[in-house]
């Protein structure tokens, strides 16, 4: 069973209420009921990506050297079940870095990688009928990185940024061989004026599939919305927002860059409803001029696709603006989220996680958020089991190693932070580093008293098996914008904002 499905079905079953649980070893005395924070925090070095298995029962977790699985079949201590790290570390040019995503589909699992940069690349499918102990399958190499992924109905889609086209790739995943069998760009529409349009303005950020669409994330080019019923030939449905070809073709090396990393456009994430009538497009951006107001963060636009060659923008969720809303400040912007049973779970970096209902989505609903932005940058939301739980990766925050990563679980209801801290007031600077970026802090300003979970790592299960060499790899500092930076896709002004950053 297709894990939205089984979403939509669990949905449907969905109790009007559930009772809070207990923080696992510290939930204080005397919080209210209605008090909304974690249930459990896991260590989890290098935590990116999270999908959830078509049960509600184990998470899989992209770790930046590979991927984990964790049993959250009790969300109030979940377990590490195995990590393969070093993966392909026996190529000459491995190991496969910046694993970034992965997928799930059934027993099958996609790990993709690197985000951004040079070295092995493309997608590894393991089987996971036994979550504690997958099993490698099958490896499809790629001449280009592969920032994100998605698997459905046995097909690998991979977003393809070689520094040309730009394609989403189709991979068959029944096959032990893994072989390509279709792809498609923006070139098929007009090779001549996409062409002119410098690379990080059309840049493929994100695939997500589902009932045999593809909804491809084309940065400030839109999202163009694919038929895959017919893997081997994919047809073209419609597109929502972004720049026309002229638009961006006619900008200047300066309006490059900071267009690349400003609003509007910037179509870095998708995700659809269940019956696929509403489609929410996330974006990813901030202010690059030196925080004179002029761009800022990006939140998630909800947009009403039951025609696709008609769509019409319902609702927007809007970011909150922090003081400093540049790339060296802090990050409110949206990053990755799951729509399914009327509800949008969804991460905002240090701004933490939101719990929306959007039944009706021209008007969401606020029913929950979460927020640490000193302890804390959140990476994804997902639903773990309707009326029960959701998970959402925390990839530490800047200036703090990947070993404080964490996944982390959290009631599905609504309700209220105690003592949220404001992520507009300008926050504590960290010790400066000899390379100017800050160090840890040690225990977040207002987590204390509120049910934070203890920052500490669980160990991982003796002798797990690895494919090859641990270790991981100096990370680009803005998830977003590596693949554009790897792809000279950015001006002048872009290339040294994020040089500044990294």
């Amino acid at each position: 069973m297709h894990r939205r499905t089984a979403l939509r079905a669990a949905g449907a079953a969905l109790a009007a209420g559930c009772v809070p649980a207990a923080l696992s070893s510290a939930t204080p005395t005397g919080v209210e009921q209605d008090a909304f924070q974690p249930r459990s925090r896991l260590g989890l070095p290098g935590a990116k990506e999270v999908v959830v298995g078509p049960d509600g029962r184990t998470a899989y977790v992209a770790v930046t050297d590979g991927f984990a699985t964790v049993d959250v079949s009790d969300p109030d201590a979940p377990q590490l079940l195995a990590e393969r790290r070093g993966l392909l570390g026996d190529r000459e040019d491995g190991p496969m870095r910046r694993v970034h995503d992965v997928a799930v589909e059934g027993d099958r699992l996609a790990v993709a990688g690197p985000a951004n940069g040079v070295g092995v690349s493309g997608v590894l499918l393991y089987d996971v009928t036994d979550p504690a102990a997958p099993e490698r399958l099958g490896f499809h190499e790629t001449s280009y990185p592969v920032h994100n992924c998605d698997l459905a109905d046995g097909v690998v889609y991979l977003t393809a940024n070689n520094a040309r086209d730009n394609p989403v790739v189709l991979v068959d995943a029944r096959e032990d061989s893994l072989p390509e069998v279709a792809r498609w760009s923006l070139y098929d529409l007009d090779e001549a004026a996409w062409s002119a349009v410098h690379l990080g303005g059309r840049a493929i950020h994100d695939v997500t599939v589902v009932d045999a669409v593809a909804y491809c994330a084309y940065w400030d080019a839109g999202t163009w919305l694919l038929d895959v019923s017919e893997p081997s030939d994919p047809r073209l449905l419609g597109s929502v927002g972004g720049f026309t070809a002229e638009e961006l073709a006619g900008l200047d090396d300066a309006e490059k860059g900071f267009q690349s990393i400003e609003p509007p456009g910037n179509a870095h994430y998708t995700e659809v409803n269940d019956d696929g009538t509403v489609l929410a497009v996330g974006g990813e951006s901030w202010d690059g001029h030196a925080g004179d107001g002029h761009g800022g963060p990006s939140g998630i636009d909800l947009w009403d696709v039951s025609d696709p060659a008609a769509p019409e923008r319902l609702s927007s969720i809007e970011p909150l603006v922090p003081a400093d809303a540049t790339v060296q400040g802090t990050w409110t912007t949206a990053h990755n989220f799951e729509l399914v049973g009327g509800r949008l779970y969804s991460a905002w970096y240090q701004d933490g996680v939101k719990l929306h209902d959007v039944s009706d989505p021209s008007s969401p609903e606020l029913l929950a958020h979460w927020r640490d932005p000193v302890g804390t940058r959140f990476w994804t939301a997902r639903l773990g089991r309707p009326g029960d739980f959701f998970v959402a990766a925390d990839m530490a925050p800047p200036g703090q190693p990947s070993d404080d990563a964490a996944l982390y679980c959290f009631p599905d209801r609504a309700g209220t932070q105690p003592d949220q801290p404001d992520v507009r007031t300008p926050t504590p600077t960290p010790t400066s580093t000899p390379t100017g970026r800050s160090t840890g802090t040690g225990t977040p300003p207002g987590s204390g008293g509120t049910g934070s979970p203890t920052r500490t790592r669980t160990p991982s299960p003796t002798e797990t098996p690895t494919d090859g060499p641990t270790g991981t790899p100096s990370e680009t500092s803005v998830p977003g914008f590596g693949a554009l930076a790897a792809l000279g896709g950015l001006g002048l002004a872009g290339w040294r904002l994020l040089a500044r950053r990294e």
